[in-house]
């Protein structure tokens, strides 16, 4: 699994907004799992037939024609294309392509980064009974929802835990912190043990980062809308959550000057940083960057996120499918995405590719259950939220970045920072008519 591919897939997201030039239709937020799928009529399960055009973006999608296969091998009368797209390249391409109205039949998105394409103008709803929405990650299947409809079906799922060294834990004679105010003193514990910083923070102020202060409003009891679709981030806990990240900082534990992205991991094999707040990714790296089969074993451990007043709240993101409206062959294209979706062929995916599932009983599989470093990934999945549906959310979230660095390096207070942020937000809207 690529740490690399699931940045570029956010970041080629960032000026979206700016951008596009298709008609967007509603993409205010829906709380209304239930209504899960669209008027379509249901897919029905003769074979599949004609031709489908899947467009993907390069990472996890690189292994999909070997995952297909037995899909393939009993639907002989189809021929599935499939594009693959770099990732700094594909939403770019693919809103070209649905402006122009020459756009595959599938296409994969991302749930953090979909809202634009949430319409009925632009994809087909999911048919009735196509697949079971209880059956994915709750705040996976409702990044796809707007007014009740269901526009995507999760394909892959990723989240981000506390991952740390175990070693070090071990020497310090500490557990895993539960909660915000455990937090610093585990990672002060860990840099007596031997570390060089506690934890190798994210220094790139930008998306990513604003990805992380929206967490910790969620876990300090925030939102970043209200119900009726306004920004709601000049708040107490946005306040909060700008503190709470500063603090990393100002208490020593973190370094504004490094770690950069791709000495992450280097960085905690050779004990320079002792913890990261990342994703499942690493796990399968790790090895690598420590040139020693087994050192993961017996050098990490992870956690689920130490809780805020609030709990202990996540995101969640990944991979989508969806059907245009334009498809010719929309039958055989929802056979295909509910052949993705079934247990099996995720757990393909997984073995493929080390993508982790979406659907929830993949999970129960020999292959990732018993990966222990993945439990604390599990459990922060059942425990996530999904961005917000508003266009507008990547600049958003990158400007968040932004001031989050102000106020990590003392140049402004979180009380000021959260105002500009608000400010900001306001000035763009949501993009949502």
């Amino acid at each position: 699994m690529s740490n690399l591919s699931r940045r570029g897939a956010l970041r080629l997201t960032a000026g979206i907004a700016l951008t596009c030039t298709l008609t967007l239709a509603g993409c205010g937020r829906s709380n209304d799992t239930a209504a899960s799928t669209g008027t379509a009529k249901p897919i029905d399960a003769s074979a599949a037939t004609g031709t489908v055009n899947v467009w993907a973006a390069q990472g996890d999608a690189d292994v999909l024609e070997k995952v297909i296969e037995p899909f393939k091998a009993a639907n002989r009368d189809l021929t599935v294309k499939l594009t693959l797209i770099p990732n700094a390249e594909y939403y770019t391409k693919l809103q070209s392509a649905i402006a122009a109205g020459n756009g595959p039949d599938v296409a994969q998105f991302f749930p953090e980064s979909q809202a634009q394409f949430l319409s009925p103008s632009i994809l087909q709803p999911v048919p009735d009974d196509l697949i079971d929405p209880n059956a994915f990650f709750k705040s996976l299947w409702d990044a796809g929802v707007v007014k009740g409809v269901a526009y995507t079906v999760p394909w892959y799922a990723y989240t981000y835990a506390l991952v740390y060294r175990s070693d070090l834990a071990k020497k310090a004679g500490v557990k895993a912190p539960a909660t915000w105010e455990e937090l610093v003193p585990f990672l002060k514990a860990l840099q007596g043990a031997g570390a060089g910083h506690g934890l190798g923070a994210d220094i790139g102020w930008d998306i990513f980062n604003g990805q992380d202060v929206a967490m910790y409003a969620w876990q300090a009891g925030g939102s970043l809308l209200s119900s009726d679709g306004k920004w709601t981030l000049d708040t107490p806990a946005m306040v909060e959550a700008l503190k709470f990240n500063a603090s990393f900082f100002t208490s020593g534990v973190a370094d504004t000057s490094g770690p950069g992205f791709l000495d992450s991991q280097p960085y905690f094999v050779a004990g320079k940083t002792a913890s990261m707040i990342t994703g499942p990714w690493v796990i399968g790296q790790l090895d690598t960057a420590a040139k020693k089969t087994g050192w993961t074993a017996s050098h990490v451990a992870t956690a689920p996120l130490p809780a805020g007043p609030s709990g202990s709240v996540s995101f969640s993101a990944g991979g989508s499918w969806g059907v245009l409206a334009t498809s010719g062959n929309a039958a055989a294209s929802w056979k295909l995405i509910r052949h993705i979706s079934q247990p099996s062929t995720q757990v393909a995916q997984y073995k493929a590719y080390s993508s982790l599932p979406a659907v929830v009983s993949a999970w129960d599989d020999p292959a990732i259950k018993d990966q222990p470093l993945l439990d604390a990934f599990l459990t922060q999945l059942k425990n996530t939220r999904s961005f917000p549906q508003a266009s507008t959310w990547q600049q958003v979230a990158t400007r968040l970045g932004k001031e989050m660095e102000t106020v990590a390096k003392g140049k402004q207070s979180a009380e000021k920072a959260a105002a500009s942020i608000q400010a900001y937000a306001e000035s763009l809207g949501t993009g949502t008519r």
